[in-house]
């Protein structure tokens, strides 16, 4: 054992997982490996380590062996409110539930060593119980403080916290009853043992403008300020492009470029241009901002934006990645400012086939900084006012009109699928308090900025793989089976069927299933069942193709200002333009590569909750003084303890099950429906009904409606 300490580490983990290994003692695997006396004292330390981690699992009799022979794995522990919790195992597969009884004091997000007692099945998810806490996910916990005699205690905002943190006395930093607090975790108690802690920051009254979207932010850990080195590197960084940083790059300046938008965008990432060539063909080109000429490599700027790992839209603002002189600066493609870009200019045919292209270091000079909503209204209304203020781009549109329709079939036609869910944009006032929640509108401008983006990202990624460089592709694998035959089952309730092929469904059945709700009142919650029963799509180091776009190649490359992914990729793609990427270099990135994957596709999760949470509070907020008002809305969700009911404006609330007094309800979990014993009568996924809106909590989150009458 001459080499490393990882060495030796990873040589003693893979002689206990080896062939033909059986559990012995220390001494005897000392033997083996043949452990000098010097090296005695590394080799203890480096089971302890094991032990530690959960990689060595040590009996009672004092024989080791590896967690898989004792049918022990590692995991992230997710918890219910109602005590029990599942599993997601780290080398990947479906979750692991965990009985109330087996939790063994884990708490959410804890990094746990557990042992599976059930394999699952098509109708049973596997089982297991929590060995022991490795890790613990919670450091810091946001809740309601309550002040009691001479102590406190906190009630958590995230219901999978299910016990109150204990504040002894002194410890509440002069808290009262009702202030939202944030709690640093003292003692993670135990089955009889409330946790304790001591109150780190006092964020205001719960019922303070502002406090709730500050205990979000609080709660996910997100990071509002930058580190003053950052601020500091920043300073360095010039607000205009300088002449000696255009050399080698190809001139797009003089090329009529636009950036389509929302009207509120100040991070403008990408920008277009578009000619009709002699061939008839069209010649696209999508201008990405070149993000990574600013931001350089483990820099403290790259650093908190790799921790960062992707900007978070919260409901009243925005958490960049990126500071704003850079995401709103120098690095936005702000019309009539010369930026530097890295461009893919691509040669479509008429039936949408990219026979050409070529990705470049560039710089752009945009003519038009246009808004979704003018694009559309040129296009689809003929405003006479914005023809005339937009005449120079009027016939560029128009073309771009015509190619959009041409990407859109072809992708139509190969299978790939469109989710296009109700998405709401809540109005607030000044004082962050809702004053309606509207569909975000999607149109023909929205969806030619996407048509082009996406023909981008698989040019991109094709091109990348085939070059066989270190790469992050964006990565959307098949529905598993049992997920499959749910959704089948589902579907055949509403007499719609989907066709298999050797045990594989194929996307193009999936978008069929979509094309043929389009404009029944059941389109929204079958769209909703079906995105529920795919897998999430994530980042990796390997192509693994895109199921729901029906892409063998995909990447993200478009959004560098606001996603981590994008900026690494662009490295990657300059240093190979560049010549950089030597047989050392590519090792090392190769090597690097699935873990910053794995960290991207995490704070990508971390946003996506955060952002549906501020959502969720906003919308309990707009409904807090409509009780009393009656409403239509569809079945989006049956538990056994209640039914979901969507309303149109997206707001969802419950109607439980024990306040139905004409009979006795149950919930089948197979058929996804809810049935009274002596009546019959079902209540199922995509049923109209008529409610009243009965009790609203801001505390818990929850909005409760009283059934009035099937609409």
């Amino acid at each position: 054992m001459d080499a490393g300490r990882e060495e030796k580490k990873e040589k003693l983990l893979q002689f206990l997982e080896s062939d033909g290994y059986v559990p012995m003692k220390r001494k005897d695997i000392r033997g083996i490996l043949q452990v000098r006396a010097e090296d005695q004292s590394l080799f203890e330390d480096l089971i302890e380590e094991g032990k530690r981690e959960g990689k060595i699992i040590e009996t009672k009799r004092g024989k080791l062996m590896s967690p898989k022979a004792a049918q022990m794995y590692i995991g992230s522990f997710h918890a219910h409110a109602k005590g029990f919790g599942f599993v997601t195992p780290e080398e990947g597969g479906a979750d692991v539930f965990i009985p109330a009884g087996e939790t063994n004091g884990a708490m959410q997000k804890d990094r746990v060593l557990y042992k599976l007692l059930r394999a699952g099945s098509k109708d049973k998810r596997a089982e297991g119980v929590v060995i022991r806490v490795l890790e613990r996910g919670m450091h810091q916990v946001v809740g309601i403080y309550e002040q009691k005699k001479d102590f406190g205690f906190v009630t958590a905002d995230d219901k999978k916290i299910t016990q109150d943190i204990f504040i002894p006395a002194n410890c509440n930093k002069g808290a009262v009853s009702g202030h939202k607090v944030v709690v640093e975790i003292t003692d993670y108690g135990d089955e009889r043992r409330n946790p304790e802690g001591k109150v780190v920051e006092i964020l205001g009254h719960v019922n303070d403008p502002g406090v709730d979207i500050l205990s979000v932010i609080r709660m996910y850990e997100l990071p509002v300020e930058f580190p003053e080195e950052v601020y500091q590197q920043v300073e360095q960084v010039e607000t205009s492009v300088a002449a000696q940083e255009l050399e080698g790059r190809l001139d797009l300046r003089d090329e009529l470029t636009i950036t389509i938008d929302g009207a509120d965008a100040k991070d403008l990432d990408d920008a277009v241009s578009l000619q009709k060539m002699e061939n008839g063909h069209y010649r696209l080109g999508v201008h990405i901002a070149d993000v990574s000429h600013y931001v350089k490599e483990n820099t403290p700027l790259d650093q908190e934006a790799y921790h960062r790992g992707t900007s978070v839209y919260l409901v009243d603002r925005v958490i960049p990645m990126l500071p704003h002189k850079l995401s709103n600066g120098i690095c936005s493609l702000n019309p009539d400012e010369d930026r530097l870009t890295l461009s893919c200019i691509m040669e479509i045919d008429e039936k949408g086939k990219v026979v050409d292209h070529e990705i470049q270091e560039s710089v752009i000079h945009s003519d038009f900084r246009m808004t979704y909503d003018a694009v559309r209204e040129i296009l689809e209304d003929q405003t006479p006012a914005l023809l005339e203020q937009y005449a120079p781009i009027v016939p560029m549109l128009t073309q771009m009109n015509e190619l959009r329709r041409i990407l859109w079939e072809k992708r139509k036609k190969r299978g790939s699928v469109n989710f296009d869910l109700p998405e709401a944009k809540i109005i607030l006032d000044e004082n962050g308090k809702p004053l309606d929640i509207k569909p975000y509108e999607r149109s023909i401008s929205t969806n030619m900025i996407e048509e082009f983006m996406l023909v981008c990202n698989e040019t991109v990624a094709e091109t990348f793989f085939w070059q066989e460089i270190p790469f992050m592709y964006r990565t959307h694998e098949e529905p598993d089976e049992e997920k499959l035959e749910k959704l089948e089952q589902f579907l055949r309730g509403f007499g719609y069927y989907m066709r298999k092929k050797d045990g594989e469904i194929h996307p193009k059945e999936i978008q069929k299933i979509l094309q043929q709700t389009e404009g029944t009142e059941e389109e929204r919650i079958i769209t909703r069942v079906v995105l529920r029963s795919m897998m999430q799509a994530r980042y990796m180091a390997e192509n693994l193709g895109h199921f729901g776009l029906a892409a063998k190649y995909y990447c993200h490359f478009t959004s560098p200002i606001r996603r981590y992914p994008d900026l690494e990729i662009h490295r990657m793609i300059k240093k190979f333009l560049h010549g950089e990427l030597t047989e050392k270099a590519m090792q090392k990135y190769r090597k690097k590569m699935p873990e910053w994957a794995k960290h991207c596709s995490l704070r990508e999760r971390v946003a996506e909750s955060a952002e549906r949470d501020t959502d969720e509070l906003k919308k309990v907020q707009y409904m807090e003084d409509k009780v009393g008002e009656v409403y239509t809305g569809i079945v989006s969700g049956v538990t056994n303890w209640g039914i979901y009911v969507e309303l149109p404006n997206t707001v969802e609330g419950m109607v439980a099950l024990s306040q139905l007094g004409d009979d006795y309800y149950v919930f089948d979990e197979t058929k996804q429906l809810v049935y009274g014993r002596k009546t019959g009568k079902t209540f199922t996924l995509g049923d109209k009904l008529q409610v009243m809106v009965a009790k609203v909590s801001r505390e818990f989150g929850t909005i409760d409606f009283d059934l009035v009458q099937e609409a």
